[in-house]
């Protein structure tokens, strides 16, 4: 069978002041027809400039192929021009980005802009394009087609942004699909939902597809054949089922062992690092030691306890039609225990990220009350909120919008510290944020650069950084490993877990990913529709789930071959 795209011994440099460094060494592959081809490894791995190049989107300035051929219906695409490009992108080769919010013109209707490719590529009326639109959207399993056709990307949900994506890629039946991390920092039902869409969709349409991920359990699920690629240069390839259950190569076995372990509860995690210098720690958290630890935990007074909470939203959708009332979260009490980590897990909507708000204070409760230490911290003045604020602190899921731009990260995180009063001076606030950084594995010359000078890992650190400066009781982690590599992830777990032990933290950890949050936690509420569906100790609710709604999270969880 002939390929139907074939790279080989392809080179791929970047430069900076004048200094030109080589980032894809010598790779070659081939792609068939009426197959899903799997592309695995971390940021910086090549994964996705290796893809940008099939289609002349590399940045050209700073960027250039010096090696190397692209075959495409016999075509070297290396060598075409850039009109001749254009007409093969979006029709023959189309690709969904991994940033569907980045991706889409929050200014233009949903339905507009991929119409759009349909009257660039096509001979179709505009009557024609809307009507071949609406198809798409119900081919992509859309919720309302004629809605989301009127609506802006802000108005509808994240996974329904994706499917918009998919729309748009498949818009002109291409011969090629690249799906460049379509599911990163998606609800995992989202995410098996559009996995098995993309599958219907290459059976259906008959298309090749290269999807490209960090997820080896999720590139088994999808896959025919998988390719690893570490630090420019792909590692292994071949059929994924002899990938998966037999790696050759260190890295592929360390990216197979890096997730959280579903059976089995490790004192750590393996990391890439831990598998390359052979440093893995194969210690477990015995039942019994989990049980003992428990009842001393549970034995205290609760550090936060929240009684029948409610959160009520009021929207008006015109001049004379009726307000409507939206219950974001509803009859919501628990209690969280000091040195305690509480799993809150559900799907995007279900209420985790409004319930954290109001337990920070920055978006008022309609009902109910929450304790802090005892106290009723529902109505205080702002000059006790603001004190309140050292005590509880958040670790954001985007830790590059958290940071301004402007600051190097050693002042960011020093003006919290100024705030509250934290050191006598700025030499004493220097010395505490460099202390600060040894803790969360980050070196001295971190303090004057610029958050984009980091990568998606040490910026999460930062942000852990500069919510501990404050030295608070209780820190909410509102999804803030969701986006990072696989490794890098569990690098932060890991710093997370031994910042508890040491300074005897207290976590609210948010995750829609309930491997994750089972590792993490030591009780477990799972929402749904602003309710707690289930609250329970994290492993009961992983090995006998009482409701449908919290099997079908479990069920969801990408397991591997």
């Amino acid at each position: 069978m002939e390929p139907i795209l074939t790279v080989k011994n392809l080179s791929i440099s970047f430069f900076s002041n004048n200094i030109e460094k080589e980032i894809i060494h010598h790779i070659s592959y081939f792609l068939n027809p009426n197959e899903i081809l799997g592309i695995v490894g971390e940021s910086g791995s090549g994964k996705s400039v290796s893809s940008l190049a099939i289609l002349g989107l590399l940045p050209k300035k700073i960027s250039r192929i010096t090696q190397g051929t692209i075959l495409f219906d016999k075509k070297d695409l290396t060598k075409l021009s850039l009109k001749e490009l254009q007409a093969i992108r979006g029709n023959d080769i189309a690709m969904i980005f991994q940033e569907p919010m980045s991706s889409l013109n929050p200014s233009m209707r949903c339905g507009k802009q991929v119409a759009e490719i349909l009257l660039q590529h096509t001979s179709l009326s505009k009557e024609e394009a809307k009507n071949e639109t609406l198809q798409l959207f119900e081919k992509v399993k859309l919720p309302d087609p004629s809605r989301v056709f009127k609506a802006y990307p802000h108005e509808i949900s994240g996974g329904q942004k994706q499917r918009v994506m998919i729309a748009m890629a498949i818009a002109c039946k291409p011969k090629v699909l690249i799906a460049d991390e379509p599911t990163t920092a998606l609800d995992v039902t989202v995410q098996k939902d559009i996995v098995l869409l993309l599958k219907q969709l290459q059976k259906d349409e008959g298309m090749s597809i290269i999807f490209i991920s960090h997820d080896l359990a999720l590139i088994s699920e999808i896959s025919d054949r998988v390719l690893v690629m570490y630090q420019g240069d792909i590692v292994e390839q071949g059929f994924v089922s002899d990938i998966f259950k037999s790696p050759k190569h260190t890295y592929t076995k360390a990216l197979v062992n890096s997730r959280p372990d579903l059976e089995v509860r490790y004192k750590r995690l393996a990391t890439i690092s831990d598998y390359m210098n052979d440093t893995v720690n194969q210690a477990i958290v015995s039942k019994q030691e989990r049980h003992n630890a428990h009842q001393i935990l549970y034995s205290k007074p609760p550090l936060l306890e929240v009684i029948n909470l409610e959160k009520e939203y009021i929207s008006k959708s015109g001049w004379f039609s009726k307000p409507e009332t939206f219950k974001a979260v509803n009859n919501v009490s628990f209690k969280l225990y000091e040195g305690e980590t509480l799993g809150l897990v559900g799907e995007s909507g279900c209420g985790k990220s409004t319930l954290s708000n109001a337990i920070l204070l920055l978006d008022k409760a309609t009902k109910g009350t929450i304790l802090y230490k005892g106290n009723d911290i529902s109505n205080l003045s702002k000059t006790a909120t603001r004190a309140l604020r050292k005590d509880i602190q958040i670790i954001f899921q985007d830790p590059f919008a958290s940071l301004n731009p402007r600051i190097p990260v050693g002042k960011a995180i020093m003006e919290p510290m100024l705030v509250h009063g934290i050191g006598k001076n700025t030499s004493e606030r220097e010395a505490l944020v460099y202390d600060l950084l040894d803790k969360v594995g980050l070196d001295s010359s971190v303090f004057n650069r610029y958050p984009h000078e980091f990568s998606g890992g040490q910026r999460q650190r930062i942000g852990i950084a500069r919510a501990i400066a404050l030295q608070p009781k209780l820190i909410i982690c509102d999804e803030s490993v969701s986006a990072l590599d696989i490794s890098v992830q569990a690098q932060v777990l890991n710093l997370l877990n031994d910042l508890k032990e040491n300074y005897g933290f207290t976590y609210i950890f948010i995750s829609h990913d309930l491997a994750v949050v089972k590792y993490m936690s030591d009780n477990l509420i799972v929402m749904n529709s602003g309710q707690i569906e289930e609250m329970d100790d994290a492993d009961v609710i992983y090995d006998t789930p009482k409701k449908d709604y919290t099997k079908k999270l479990i069920h969801a969880i990408p397991k591997g071959l």
